[in-house]
C-alpha cells in the first residue's frame, strides 16, 4: 500500500512530462512563454477544464487567469460551445470548401464591428496582422510600415522588431532568423507617444504604408493607448494616406463587444481579431474597409490563402461564443468582475506595504510590481520582476494560475464569480504578507 509519505516525495507528473516532452519538442512546449523560463520552475500540464477552473497532471484544481490566452471569455467547456462543437463535428471536420458557417460568422463580426465592411477568415493572429499588413501595402504602393514597442502582433518576419538607437531610426530584428533587409521598412515608435508620432509623419509620412498598434497593449502585460495617442494617429492616417490598423486579437470582444474601437470612439481602416472569435478553437481575422479588402485575391492582386481557414468545427466554436457575449449585461458583469480582482489585489498589497498597481479594461487585467501602472514599454521594463515571479509561485502554490511571466496580461472569464475572485484574493493577501 502506497503511504501518504511516499505520495508526498513522489516526482510531479508536470516534472515527469516536461523532462519527456524536452526530447522531442524544443524547449518542451509548443510556444515559449509556456515554458516558465521567466518564473522558474516546471510548466502545468493541464488535463481539463472547466468554469473559471483547470487541473495539472497532478489532479491540482488552479483558479484560470489566462483563459487560453483570452479565449476562454464564457468560461472552460461551456455547454453551449461544447454542442455546437459537437454537432460541427459529427457533419465533418474540414472540407476544403466553402460553407454557410463562414457567412454566418463573417456577417455576424461586420455587424457588431462597424468599421469592418468585408472579412476574411485566418487560423491565427499572426496570419491575420501578417495579411493586413500586405493588404495595406499593397494598396497604398508604398513599404514603410510603423509599429510601438511593446506591442506584439505576432511572429511574421516584418513585424519580429525591436526599436533602433534613437527617435526614427528603423528597427532591428528581435529574432534569430529574420534578415535585416526583412524589417528597414519597419520604423518602431515609443508607445504613447504623441511627439514622436508626429515626428514621424512629418519626416516620412508620404512613404508610409500603415500604422500598426494594440489600442489597449496585451503582451507588455496590460498597457492603455491614451486617446490622444490613438485620435493623433487616426488624424495622422487619414491626412497623410496611411492605413491605420487596429490589431484587436487579444481586445477583440474582451475589453468590449465592439472591441477597443468602440471604447476609444475610433474607427480603424482595418482590424486583426482572433482569441474570443474562435472560442478556444484556432480562428482568426482580418477585415476593414471594404475598397481595401478588394485587393484580396481572388478580386485583386494581393494574395493570402490558407487550407483550414474558416474551418467549420472552429467557426461552431466561434459563433456560438460571439452569441453568448451578447446577452445582456454580460460586459457589465465582466468588467466588474475584473475590477472586483484587481482593486481587492490593490488593498491587499497596500495592507502589505508591498508596491503593486493594478489596471482593468473589460475582462483584460495587469498586475505591475511597480508603485504606478505603467503607460509605455521602457516603464513596465521598470517593474520588479523578482518580486512578481515570487508572487507568482505563492499563488501557483496556493492554487491560483497567473501568466508566468511579468509582461503578460491576465483574463477573466463570466464564470469567475465573486466567490472566486475572494478566494483569489484571500491568497493574494496572505502572499503580499510575505513579500512586504
Amino acid at each position: 500500500m502506497t503511504t501518504k509519505a511516499q505520495l508526498q516525495n513522489a516526482p510531479s507528473k508536470n516534472d515527469t512530462l516536461f523532462a519527456r516532452a524536452q526530447k522531442t519538442t524544443p524547449g518542451g512546449v509548443n510556444s515559449p512563454v509556456r515554458a516558465f523560463r521567466s518564473v522558474g520552475g516546471s510548466p502545468r500540464f493541464i488535463t481539463r477544464a472547466e468554469g473559471p477552473y483547470f487541473w495539472d497532471a497532478d489532479d491540482k484544481r488552479y483558479t484560470d487567469y489566462i483563459g487560453s490566452w483570452g479565449p476562454a471569455i464564457v468560461g472552460h467547456a461551456h455547454p453551449a460551445v461544447v454542442k455546437a462543437v459537437q454537432e460541427a463535428a459529427a457533419r465533418g471536420l474540414s472540407f476544403g470548401a466553402p460553407t454557410e458557417g463562414e457567412i454566418e460568422i463573417a456577417e455576424e463580426i461586420c455587424r457588431l464591428v462597424p468599421s469592418i465592411e468585408q472579412v476574411r477568415l485566418v487560423s491565427s493572429g499572426t496570419e491575420a496582422t501578417m495579411s493586413a499588413l500586405r493588404v495595406a501595402r499593397g494598396a497604398t504602393g508604398r513599404d514603410r510600415i510603423v509599429k510601438f514597442e511593446g506591442c506584439y502582433h505576432g511572429h511574421a518576419d516584418s513585424l519580429l522588431v525591436k526599436a533602433g538607437s534613437g527617435m526614427l531610426t528603423f528597427g532591428n530584428p528581435t529574432s534569430a532568423g529574420v534578415p535585416e533587409d526583412f524589417v528597414k521598412h519597419t520604423l518602431v515608435l515609443d508607445y504613447n507617444d504623441v511627439q514622436q508620432l508626429e515626428d514621424a509623419f512629418k519626416a516620412m509620412g508620404d512613404t508610409i504604408a500603415c500604422v500598426i498598434v494594440e489600442p489597449v497593449a496585451g503582451n507588455m502585460n496590460l498597457v492603455r493607448a491614451t486617446p490622444e495617442f490613438l485620435h493623433a494617429m487616426r488624424r495622422l492616417c487619414t491626412q497623410y494616406g496611411a492605413v491605420l490598423i487596429f490589431d484587436e486579437v487579444m481586445s477583440g470582444f474582451r475589453v468590449a463587444l465592439g472591441g477597443a474601437q468602440s471604447l476609444f470612439g475610433i474607427k480603424p481602416d482595418m482590424t486583426a481579431l482572433g482569441k474570443v472569435i474562435g472560442g478556444g478553437l484556432p480562428v482568426a481575422a482580418f477585415g476593414g474597409r471594404a475598397d481595401l479588402m478588394a485587393h484580396l485575391a481572388p478580386v485583386g492582386a494581393v494574395y493570402q490563402a490558407g487550407t483550414l481557414s474558416g474551418n467549420p468545427v472552429a467557426v461552431a466554436a466561434g459563433m456560438s461564443t460571439l452569441k453568448l457575449i451578447q446577452e445582456p449585461q454580460f460586459y457589465e458583469k465582466l468588467s466588474a468582475t475584473a475590477r472586483r480582482l484587481t482593486q481587492g489585489m490593490q488593498h491587499a498589497a497596500q495592507e502589505a506595504g508591498v508596491a503593486f498597481s493594478a489596471d482593468a479594461v473589460g475582462g483584460m487585467f495587469g498586475m505591475y510590481f511597480s508603485a504606478s501602472v505603467p503607460t509605455s514599454y521602457a516603464e513596465m521594463m521598470a517593474v520588479d520582476r523578482s518580486k512578481f515571479n515570487a508572487f507568482f509561485h505563492a499563488m501557483l502554490d496556493a492554487g491560483h494560475y497567473f501568466a508566468p511571466a511579468a509582461f503578460e496580461a491576465g483574463f477573466v472569464s463570466a464564470q469567475h464569480d465573486d466567490a472566486v475572485i475572494d478566494a483569489t484574493i484571500a491568497s493574494a493577501r496572505a502572499v503580499f504578507a510575505t513579500l512586504g
